[in-house]
């Protein structure tokens, strides 16, 4: 197919384009296969480049022979374009509709995109298993790396390497494999240098009716046991809803056959609640008429802070088992790919200072999202405005963003990088020019040949000026475990996010600018106290007469 073919219009003068906080400007609207253009010949005037694969949904107007299309983004922004002529607006209307919504992946700008910046690093190869399986065996000798599911065959989401118990051998493997919900037999997602203790995640039981029993299940999960050491099972599942599984073929494990394990249920939202809850809360941010009870009324009814706070908290049980029991814990829901990932990927944050550096928290993403098969094209093939009927949409990672950003609000210091970081990394999971984020899982990325045909967003994210800008000044390296408190008042709506459209940031960024200034001052400060102190010291050492009595 040839993006010509979908292009009615490529090009109309006299387009007024109306943004947030920024002054209206006209100029040429210009569409290709990829991108909305709208440039000025006036001075000074920023340009629009816009991904069709970032539009979420457009609505047209019309007024006399003047017609408006309103494009919502799936970054939430909303902006506005005149365009003179009834016609070229429905052509121009029908041509983004056909192109924000290509089904083929190989027709995503990533697959066209040639980055105009020098790759220094290349972040295909920035975190690959057997790098993290070499820090896991300088400190422990319990654990094995296994190709078992090399081909994809073993379980179609996991990676081809994943960490196992050394006494595990792979015909073991697979027959857990035949008893976990999608294949998803239980893997090494942390281990715990303190204590030695272990986190692992895994898909359900398929226990069923009858309840099917699988020693070879068993005998992985009590391998990672210490002697007389019990464990926790935590079920991202109410109890109800795991047991109903049970007549679909799932269920959870029985304390008959599991009795050094006891199971914690912790009730976290599945997709479609997510979803709902998204665009209700999208939907009180964007209306600005609105009383103070009515906007509180529909900020409680969007349940966003809900959803935040059941993720932390049981992130913070997790961690807690971990670190003040002094218990392995396994972690999973129904797929084990979506609520699970939450848990474990903020459980590291909790515990490991490593997860809170730039380099630590792309690795973190890299290992416990992209190559444990959480389903990004899924998920975020729809943001907030879509109005097709949302089909396996949800925002799981935003969440996991936002929770983030909490933890970063409430230890402002102990973070390496700033709140722009994951803002940047929520943008890029819906639309990027990038490949990190195409495709469900890493069999998608080998047979897209993601690393040999597009570039990754960590080669971006990893040069110098980039660490600059999405560096936190006020970052003190923090070798403690961080708690973050989950009561209410303690949980705040992330406006970074979703009020960043709504209102203006100037005086934030102002006041930042003037953090950053500060921040400088003092160091330089400190560094002419420290110089002034060294030449002292040198002057006493030279002259006995000067030293204090």
């Amino acid at each position: 197919m040839e993006f010509a073919e979908l292009i009615k219009t490529p090009r109309v003068d006299g387009v007024v384009l109306h943004r947030p906080f920024l002054p209206t400007v006209e100029g040429t609207l210009c569409l290709t296969g990829h991108h909305l253009i709208l440039s000025s010949r006036q001075d000074n005037t920023e340009e629009l480049w816009l991904l069709h694969s970032n539009i979420d949904a457009i609505e047209k107007k019309f007024m006399g022979s003047l017609g408006s299309i309103i494009v919502k983004c799936k970054d939430l922004r909303i902006i506005k374009l005149d365009i003179p002529g009834m016609d070229e607006c429905l052509n121009i209307a029908s041509s983004i509709e056909a192109l924000s919504t290509l089904d083929s992946l190989s027709l995503m700008y990533p697959f066209f995109y040639r980055p105009m910046f020098e790759v220094i690093e290349d972040g295909w190869n920035s975190f690959r298993p057997e790098d993290a399986y070499k820090d896991l065996e300088s400190m422990t000798d319990e654990w094995r790396l296994s190709d078992v599911n090399k081909d994809f065959s073993v379980c179609q989401s996991y990676s081809p390497l994943v960490a196992v118990p050394k006494g595990i051998d792979d015909d073991t493997l697979r027959k857990v494999a035949t008893f976990r919900h999608g294949g998803r037999f239980p893997v090494l997602s942390y281990y715990h240098k303190k204590n030695g203790m272990v986190m692992m995640r895994a898909g359900q039981p398929l226990t069923g009716t009858n309840g099917r029993r699988c020693k070879e299940d068993e005998k992985l999960i009590n391998a990672t046991l210490r002697p007389g050491k019990r464990g926790y099972i935590i079920d991202t599942r109410a109890v109800n809803v795991a047991q109903q599984a049970k007549a679909k073929g799932g269920g959870c494990e029985s304390e008959a056959n599991y009795p050094q394990w006891r199971r914690i249920h912790k009730a976290i939202e599945r997709a479609n609640v997510l979803q709902e809850s998204l665009i209700k809360l999208v939907e009180a941010c964007n209306d600005q008429s609105h009383s103070m009870d009515r906007w509180l009324n529909k900020l409680e009814a969007s349940n966003w802070q809900t959803h935040v706070k059941e993720i932390l908290t049981t992130a913070c049980l997790a961690a807690q088992c971990i670190d003040r029991e002094g218990a392995s814990v396994l972690v999973h829901g129904t797929e084990g790919a979506d609520s699970t990932l939450q848990v474990t990927s903020l459980a590291q944050i909790i515990l490991d200072p490593a997860c809170r550096t730039i380099q630590g928290f792309q690795n973190l993403v890299e290992r416990e999202w992209l190559q444990a098969g959480h389903p990004f094209q899924l998920r975020c093939s729809q943001s907030a405005y879509s109005s097709t009927k949302p089909r396996q949409e949800a925002p799981v990672f935003l969440l996991f963003l936002d929770c983030v950003w909490q933890i970063l609000r409430q230890f402002p210091c102990s973070f390496e990088f700033n709140e722009g970081f994951l803002v940047l990394l929520f943008e890029h999971a819906y639309a990027s020019q990038f490949g990190t984020f195409l495709g469900n899982c890493a069999a998608d990325r080998v047979k897209l040949c993601l690393p040999e045909k597009t570039v990754s967003l960590w080669s971006w994210v990893n040069r110098q000026q980039e660490m600059e800008r999405l560096t936190n000044p006020l970052y003190e390296a923090n070798s403690l475990v961080i708690w973050p408190s989950v009561a209410p008042q303690s949980l705040l709506l992330w406006e970074g996010v979703f009020l960043r459209w709504n209102r203006s940031s100037k005086c934030l960024d102002e006041a930042y600018e003037e953090m950053v200034h500060i921040i400088e001052y003092n160091k330089e400060l400190q560094n002419k106290v420290n110089s002034l102190r060294r030449q002292l010291a040198q002057l006493e050492t030279e002259d006995p007469l000067l030293q204090s009595p």
